[in-house]
């Protein structure tokens, strides 16, 4: 007598047949192709949907390497792209959307998201149609990535009358896709990020995914179409066990994010995956997000070895409490120089200037007459430059190095130690998945056999010989 429970089996069986996979697992898009074409396509070849960290990228960076996703995977895998929110260059979403559309990407992971944006809605509404038999066809696939109760409900419902309006006196929808705008989410899947790497609001899993879920469950009550929205699990997700909770507790998927940095085919420095092999569970922090740096958003990254969360922190402190960089006394402008920027702080706006000359002039004018938001551009520039060193990885400057991390790895790292897999050169990111979600559905099965023996004595909750 044999009893199992399929890994197959795990999750919502309609995320499955929609996305083409075998399995309700999905790996997230990282920022700055650390989620890279290499992660993607070898998921993808896998049968397994992944995304491609378009996060950080120039719009030509974006299209070259979309372009060659397309070419080898077209329409016949599951793969998509990261479409981060870019909250200092809303315009630079327009040119995103332009990319996805060109090459006919069927999928987004809507990520860092306060509010729609009319870019993700255009996107959204120009994959809707209305097929032979009545239905409404969805090209456009969306999986929001949220840990916000408003936001969640943004994406629950369709989209802001307000946009579509604005959207088709534009031109850049027809009046059919306007019209059907009303009947359908804005999104197919929501992730439910909880203690994640990088972009996180900290939050706890066991309290954070009950309340999405009933969120979505009232909102059926008004709109009906939000039923067919499948609700996944993310953050902290980077053991078997972690995995079997997140189903158990009722996720149609799950989402692993910053354990695949330390992957063959992450898209980083060997010595950044040198320490992420490393990190247990007391080695991440708090640092600010630096694209969302004036409001104060966070991320949470590696502290072990880099002293980025510091410096970050400091950044800040000195942006809120300054108004502008003629403030800052000439020890702590020194020491920013030297230890964070590794350049003159003129040095650092020239670069800056030239860069928003180019891009957003708008906003060049705007700082040159506001010393606080000047102040706030040369800041920012170190958070793209720790970004580059951690690329780049050379280990004079790791003290800079800004490694997105959560509470995951440690819990991967635990549990790959003594195996075939402790040493990241071995560790590919479908084997991974396959190895999470196997030892996942055995875990279930283990506790479903347990409860089972203790409550029905003699018998067994779980039928003999059925697979599961």
């Amino acid at each position: 007598m044999s009893i199992t429970i399929s890994p197959k089996a795990l999750g919502n069986s309609n995320f499955r047949n929609d996305h083409g996979v075998r399995l309700a697992y999905v790996v997230g898009g990282m920022v700055k192709a650390i989620g890279s074409k290499s992660i993607v396509e070898r998921m993808a070849r896998a049968k397994l949907l992944s995304f491609f960290g378009a996060g950080g990228l120039s719009a030509s960076a974006i299209e070259e390497a979309v372009s060659g996703l397309a070419a080898r995977l077209g329409t016949e895998f599951p793969w998509g792209v990261n479409f981060l929110h870019n909250f200092v260059l809303p315009e630079a979403e327009e040119a995103v959307v332009d990319i996805l559309l060109h090459h006919d990407v069927r999928r987004v992971e809507a990520s860092a998201f306060i509010t729609p944006t009319p870019a993700l809605a255009r996107w959204r509404l120009l994959g809707l149609s209305v097929t032979s038999d009545g239905s409404i066809r969805r090209r456009h696939q969306v999986m929001a990535k949220l840990s916000r109760g408003e936001v969640a409900k943004c994406f629950l419902k369709p989209v802001e009358p307000g946009i579509v309006a604005r959207l088709l006196s534009r031109g850049d929808i027809n009046d059919e896709q306007a019209k059907l705008a009303e009947f359908v989410p804005l999104c197919d899947d929501i992730v439910v990020e909880a203690d994640s790497g990088g972009h996180t609001d900290k939050r706890v899993a066991l309290a954070l995914f009950p309340v999405i879920r009933r969120q979505r469950d009232a909102i059926v009550q008004r709109f009906k179409p939000a039923s067919s929205v499948r609700i996944g699990l993310a953050g902290g997700l980077g053991s078997p066990e972690a995995i079997a909770a997140a189903f158990m507790l009722g996720a149609d998927f799950v989402m692993t994010g910053s354990i695949n940095q330390a992957t063959v085919e992450a898209g980083t420095s060997d010595l950044a995956k040198d320490m992420l092999q490393k990190v247990g569970p007391q080695d991440c922090d708090m640092a600010p997000a630096g694209d969302m740096f004036e409001i104060g958003t966070k991320i949470q990254v590696l502290r072990r070895g880099s002293m980025f969360a510091a410096r970050g922190n400091r950044l800040y402190d000195l942006y809120r409490s300054l108004e502008s960089l003629d403030q800052i006394s000439q020890r702590e402008r020194t020491e920013i120089e030297e230890k964070c920027m590794g350049r003159s702080l003129e040095e650092v706006w020239e670069e800056t200037a030239s860069y928003y000359a180019r891009v957003a002039p708008n906003e060049l004018q705007e700082a040159e007459v506001n010393p606080k938001k000047k102040m706030a551009m040369v800041f920012r520039w170190y958070f793209i430059h720790s970004n580059r060193l951690t690329l780049e990885g050379d280990p004079s400057k790791k003290s800079n190095f800004q490694i997105h991390c959560g509470p995951a790895m440690a819990a991967c790292n635990a549990w790959l130690a003594g195996t075939a897999l402790e040493n990241w050169r071995e560790r590919h990111v479908d084997d991974i998945a396959d190895k999470l979600m196997n030892q996942a559905s055995s875990h279930i099965l283990d506790k479903v056999m347990t409860w089972g023996n203790k409550t029905i004595a003699g018998s067994s909750i779980v039928s003999p010989g059925k697979q599961y």
